[in-house]
């Protein structure tokens, strides 16, 4: 499973936030894994010009799956952490419907 992550240029895609991120993906994805071929992440900052902000940090999941069309999520958080959690958990919630349904088939 290949992980590709995308900031904005208001948000510094620095070596410790991509560990951080992958590690913690692998993690929540891990049971997934032979079948995502690669999790895309995007990073954001709803409104940067205003500089702070309710659920102004976005995180966006694409899971590419083998044969399969890509599952997307997001989340919106006030921090930049709680928006990866919050996605994270959603992809997986999403993961195990869609691929729990194609399981009972």
């Amino acid at each position: 499973m290949k992980i590709q992550i995308n900031t904005d240029s208001n948000i510094a895609g620095n070596a410790q936030l991509r560990q951080e991120i992958d590690t913690l993906l692998r993690g929540a994805l891990d049971r997934f894994s032979e079948k995502i071929t690669r999790v895309e992440v995007h990073l954001r900052d709803e409104n940067s010009d205003k500089k702070s902000g309710v659920d102004d940090m976005r995180c966006l999941l694409e899971a590419r799956l083998a044969g399969l069309q890509p599952i997307v999520v997001s989340h919106e958080a006030a921090t930049l952490q709680e928006a990866v959690d919050g996605a994270a958990a959603k992809l997986k919630r999403s993961l195990d419907s869609s691929l729990g349904r194609l399981g009972s088939r």
